[in-house]
């Protein structure tokens, strides 16, 4: 079909060689003539919007006779003998309900500008066939997935070049597709996404417990079949809903190892080019530094101040458009064509000043700046020791030891998952070892990952560390730039864990999570450390005191990545372009980041976090409603005793009936064992028709 939905679609349709002219002109401006050996190089402008768009739906075969759904975004109005590459993007948030309002401004995009953009949903989910895999970048579904690329590559309106691209999952995948050197594929651009899947995903953090939101959606989602018709054929429906929860399986493998490793392999193994953006709130912005020093093909990325979300619609800002940038880089790498990324920056990242503590900040204030080496050609370290007054300092101290008692529930207002905008962290910093510097006596600025080498020892046999980074203003005020925590029992290895041995002094080494920042003058620089980050991470299950050893050569300090106040200044991007929409779909809301409340009873020494969050759509066919709660309690007298309860219920109310799908998560512990219960049901027209549960006790390890 082809959807003709607003006066900026029919501007799209009538382009004109003026547009040539002015994006001619603009390249001109933006990316002058580039002199190599004394020659100068012509630049060829984007392609343009010339084409218009048509839907197709499609089956895709593959080798066992499970047919994958795909939706084709092709150039419409195309001549007969026209080649087009085409772009990937592959996932399983259903591409007929769930991304579906999402994904038509992106892959329309790419369509109107000569490229069949296509979104397929892996098997088991949405209307594709088969059951859902065992696991997250199952082999299952990377196989299948180089097997959509081959056909891709072999359609008639092929030109034998594939792309992908994708934000979080979507860009797991083109980095995992990219490994494997899946024929046919080209070039990829990676959004918000890692191959670190144990130690950044969202199952552990820093080889840390992790519980969020993400486990509920998925949970639950496994059980679901597919629009607009959500058969309850038990064909179709029952090994859907029968699949086990993916968290089950995920809190059975508590270390790094092959679980881990076998889905990815090393960064050096991409070799075609890899254009990535990333977040400085995002819980993946370490893939970007990673894959500049390590990844065997041309890499170029951009970096701003934004949490998981494309930069076109970020909040905070400031937004950026980046489907031109995609378009660049497709071009060169798919058509052939020399619109001049190969001299682009290697990165261009967001340079963030100083702001107060907001969680509502809409932009963050900074400067854009080019980096053409990583790490920085002019950054160097700088080294901070802790001193016995607790200020920081770059002389060494004499020694001394600081104890701190462990409080489990403290961490709250520091965040979910080392990113998204926070209010003031003084609540945190209260419980924890707190280390400042002297007012600053110049602007300060730093990029890349700070180091915190600690020198510790504790009472228990298991502990966990976290180190961060704040600023603190005149008026006392405490700003968050990053932070990192480190499971002590992973000190030697995240695969091979060990027991502390109580009073023996380890020397622990946090890298701390990408960042940027300006201090002012006038500010100073704090270093807060604790033993506990929840809700973020489970609490270690032992009562204890841990010590810090300050001063001696050997004492715990910081090493800050400084660089200069100001870099070279990249090309401006352009503000983000009306995006078109789908007029037949209506979204509101967004699970992610939701609302939250903290409950403190002194008395009991007892904590919940209350967590909620919400979205509906309407659809042709009917409407959709998403509801998800997460409550956290801990215990500060009885560490052992934590819990998660979840809740998630999606009602999808459609001609002549409503179907209700249900997930209910506990995940309760004790000093030796994590107690695991899920619970997935059905329901049409509130009555129960199918539920399943699963309930096992896991031993912890090392967690």
């Amino acid at each position: 079909m082809i959807l003709n939905s607003t006066k900026l679609l029919e501007k799209a349709l009538t382009r004109t060689v003026g547009d040539w002219i002015v994006r001619v002109l603009f390249c001109i401006f933006l990316s002058p003539l580039l002199f190599v050996s004394g020659h100068a190089l012509a630049i060829d402008p984007p392609s343009p919007p010339a084409y218009g768009v048509r839907m197709e739906q499609a089956w895709i075969p593959m080798k066992d006779g499970v047919r994958l759904a795909a939706t084709l975004y092709m150039p419409d109005g195309a001549k007969p003998a026209d080649k087009f590459p085409a772009l990937l993007e592959y996932l399983p948030y259903r591409k007929d309900d769930g991304t579906a309002a999402g994904d038509y401004p992106h892959h329309a995009y790419f369509a109107r500008r000569g490229y069949v953009s296509v979104r397929v949903d892996i098997r088991g989910f949405g209307a594709s066939e088969g059951s859902p895999p065992e696991r997250e970048y199952s082999e299952q579904e990377q196989v299948d997935g180089e097997q959509v690329i081959a056909w891709l590559a072999h359609q008639p309106w092929s030109n034998g070049n594939v792309g992908m691209f994708g934000i979080s999952w979507g860009g797991f995948t083109a980095l995992q597709m990219a490994m494997r050197h899946a024929p046919g594929l080209k070039a990829i651009l990676a959004v918000d996404a890692t191959a670190e899947l144990f130690h950044d995903d969202v199952h552990y953090v820093d080889g840390i417990a992790h519980i969020d939101e993400f486990e509920l959606n998925m949970d639950m989602a496994e059980g679901w079949t597919g629009a607009p018709d959500y058969t309850l054929d038990e064909k179709v429906l029952g090994p859907r809903f029968d699949t086990p929860p993916w968290s089950l399986l995920y809190l059975k493998h508590q270390r790094d190892g092959p679980f881990w490793r076998d889905r990815v392999r090393p960064l050096k193994e991409i070799t075609i080019p890899s254009f990535l953006i990333g977040g400085l709130l995002d819980g993946y912005r370490d893939n970007v530094s990673d894959m500049l020093m390590q990844s065997s093909g041309p890499v170029r990325a951009i970096v701003g101040p934004w949490n998981h979300t494309y930069p076109n619609d970020a909040v905070p800002g400031p937004q950026i458009e980046w489907r031109d940038q995609a378009v660049r880089w497709f071009d060169h790498w798919l058509k052939g064509r020399n619109t001049g990324v190969e001299h682009d920056p290697r990165l261009v990242i967001y340079m963030q000043h100083w702001h107060p503590p907001d969680p509502t900040l809409e932009s963050v204030p900074g400067a854009w700046r080019r980096e053409d080496a990583w790490p920085p050609k002019d950054s160097h370290p700088s080294t901070l020791f802790l001193q016995p007054n607790h200020a920081l300092s770059q002389s060494n101290a004499q020694p001394d030891i600081h104890q701190l008692k462990y409080v489990p529930s403290i961490g709250v207002e520091a965040g979910f998952w080392w990113g998204e905008l926070l209010s003031d962290v003084r609540p945190v910093d209260a419980f924890s070892l707190v280390y400042d510097s002297a007012p600053l006596p110049e602007d300060f600025a730093i990029l890349g990952r700070p180091h915190a080498l600690l020198q510790a020892s504790t009472t228990a046999p298991l502990a966990d560390w976290f180190v961060r980074l704040s600023d603190v203003a005149p008026d006392g005020t405490v700003t968050q730039i990053t932070g990192a925590g480190v499971n002590g029992a992973q000190r030697d290895s995240m695969s091979e864990p060990r027991n502390l041995e109580p009073g023996k002094t380890y020397a622990l080494d946090i890298e701390m999570h990408l960042t940027s920042w300006v201090f002012p003058k006038g500010h100073r620089i704090r270093v807060a450390i604790s033993n506990a980050m929840w809700p973020m991470m489970l609490p270690t299950p032992y009562s204890m005191t841990t010590s810090l050893k300050i001063g001696d050569s050997n004492g715990s300090r910081i090493i800050l990545p400084v660089v200069a106040e100001h870099g070279i200044v990249p090309p401006a991007f352009p503000p983000p372009e009306p995006s078109e929409e789908r007029e037949d779909i209506k979204s509101e809301g967004f699970p992610w980041p939701g609302e939250w409340t903290v409950e403190r009873d002194e008395a009991r020494h007892k904590t919940t976090v209350h967590w909620k969050g919400q979205e509906s759509a309407t659809y042709p066919w009917g409407k959709e409603i998403d509801y998800e709660n997460l409550t956290y309690d801990a215990d500060d007298a009885h560490p052992e005793t934590c819990s998660v309860r979840g809740e998630a219920e999606s009602i999808f109310s459609l001609q002549g009936r409503t179907l209700t799908w249900r997930g209910h998560l506990l995940v309760t512990t004790d000093q030796e064992n994590f107690y695991y219960k899920y619970t997935r049901e059905l329901l049409k027209d509130e009555t129960v028709i199918k539920s399943k549960t699963w309930q096992e006790t896991i031993a912890r390890d090392h967690q």
